[in-house]
């Protein structure tokens, strides 16, 4: 059985869900898991890790990529472990290519299936902006990969053994300082919802309603089109698509985007899709699970009250 080391994010004193999901996709594939982490708190956090064991990373005074990678790297080969996985935040991005370098390995980032055929590990990820979905397994000595996020179940349990691995090394860059963004709202790429809207709603006005639906699910984030964020109508932070943020949430609502094939690259892999388009020949019902051609101030705020209600019941 493989063992792979995985890297857990957390805050709060809680592990992030998208690293949960990281070791849920390993364990899905048969693999026995070891939970790396770092930082304040991560002494809080490693016992309830639903790993095999997991090792804290000690000595740094401040969060170095370059530093943490190493010790990553180390942990990795000091476990026999065959290979490394992470989450594919923004976080995981950084540091996934940081430690398939020191592994002299080739990293698959932002995977949407994990598998084991006989002793090897495969992954499945889109190439060309989605309009092929390749899978793909290394030839070399490790496997390293991070998750496409809300694609994964989250894994559950916790671990019994915990252990320490000191940091070596010099931090060539090192983390001084975190700022949170002024409005507490859940970043486009996690939230299980996504609410969308594109240039068919007009104006920067015409996002009211798509603002007001994403309000009444409660656990939904508003994205946007290329186009609208390239007009200035909504911050790029909320771009989805090739260019922007690649989401896969529980539910994606698409209103008024065409669907252009940048678009679709990023959202495509969403769990249900709907599409809501006056337009009956938009691309975008080719991928959606369910398609309404109709006036979205019309029935976007039918649908947010009903969405409401229903809320309000639970």
């Amino acid at each position: 059985m493989t063992t792979l080391v995985v890297f857990i994010e957390h805050t709060g004193g809680s592990a992030r869900r998208s690293s949960l999901e990281a070791l849920g996709a390993a364990q899905a594939a048969g693999a026995t898991c070891i939970a790396v982490l770092t930082g304040p708190g991560a002494d809080g956090v490693a016992g309830n890790i639903p790993a095999a064991k997991a090792v804290i990373l000690t000595g740094g005074e401040a969060y170095s990529p370059d530093q943490v990678a190493a010790g990553v790297a180390e942990v990795v080969r000091a476990q026999g472990a065959g290979g490394f996985l992470a989450a594919a935040s923004s976080l995981g991005r950084d540091l996934a290519p940081r430690v398939a370098a020191h592994l002299d390995a080739t990293l698959f980032s932002d995977c949407t299936a994990i598998t084991t055929e006989g002793d090897e590990l495969r992954v499945t990820r889109s190439w060309l902006a989605g309009k092929v979905i390749a899978t793909l397994t290394p030839t070399g000595e490790f496997f390293c990969a991070t998750t496409r996020l809300n694609v994964f179940p989250a894994a559950e349990g916790s671990c019994t053994e915990v252990g320490e691995h000191p940091l070596g090394g010099e931090a060539r860059v090192r983390v001084t300082a975190i700022e949170a963004a002024g409005e507490a709202k859940l970043d486009v790429a996690e939230a299980p919802v996504v609410v969308a809207g594109g240039r068919g709603l007009g104006s920067p006005e015409g996002f009211q309603i798509v603002e007001a639906l994403a309000d009444a699910f409660g656990n939904a984030a508003v994205g946007a089109s290329r186009a609208v964020v390239d007009a200035g109508w909504r911050p790029h932070s909320e771009q989805v698509g090739q260019t922007g943020k690649v989401v896969s949430p529980q539910l994606y609502i698409a209103i008024g985007i065409s669907g252009a094939i940048q678009h679709l690259a990023g959202m495509r892999t969403s769990g249900t899709i709907v599409a809501i388009n006056k337009d009956p020949d938009a691309p975008i019902f080719k991928v959606a699970d369910y398609g309404l051609v109709a006036d979205a101030f019309e029935v976007v705020p039918q649908l947010t009250e009903a969405v409401r209600a229903i809320k309000s019941q639970s």
